[in-house]
């Protein structure tokens, strides 16, 4: 009779993919092999099938849970222009900055001018005003409705 070498059957055999994370797919495969491959003299006990449909179970509302949440962050990330856009048109008070140093100007002195646009720098909203100035909004001190004229 001959032989079979089954080492070099075995070794020639797709192994799927090297991911160590494991899907639902991949999991209710794994538990429908091991009920059909059970020992019908010593079948799984209720406990332990139990056991694996809470795991699964909650495994599927984990993945569900992750798509929701990823959903929220991509929806949260507005643009700074968008996300300031209804400053347009208000008055906003901030301090005068010297243009050398950067810094406030002592003694210190409010402006106050309105907002005609929003544009966006290195990620961060920066207000236009009609004073041809261009501040950051964590500038801001105030924000008022404009004096009726």
């Amino acid at each position: 009779m001959t032989s079979i070498d089954t080492s070099y059957y075995l070794s020639n055999q797709s192994r799927g993919s090297t991911g160590s994370t494991l899907g639902k797919e991949e999991f209710l495969k794994i538990l429908m092999a091991q009920l059909k491959n059970q020992d019908p003299m010593n079948p799984m006990e209720d406990k332990e099938f139990v056991s694996q449909m809470a795991t699964f179970s909650s495994l599927e509302q984990m993945m569900s849970m992750n798509k929701s949440i990823t959903n929220l962050v991509q929806n949260q990330t507005v643009s700074p222009v968008i996300q300031y856009s209804h400053l347009i048109g208000k008055d906003v008070s901030y301090y005068k900055i010297d243009e050398e140093t950067g810094e406030v100007q002592e003694p210190k002195e409010t402006i106050k001018d309105s907002v005609v646009a929003i544009s966006e720098k290195e990620g961060y909203a920066v207000l236009e005003l009609a004073n041809n100035q261009k501040i950051y909004t964590d500038e801001i001190l105030k924000i008022e409705q404009p004096a009726k004229e």
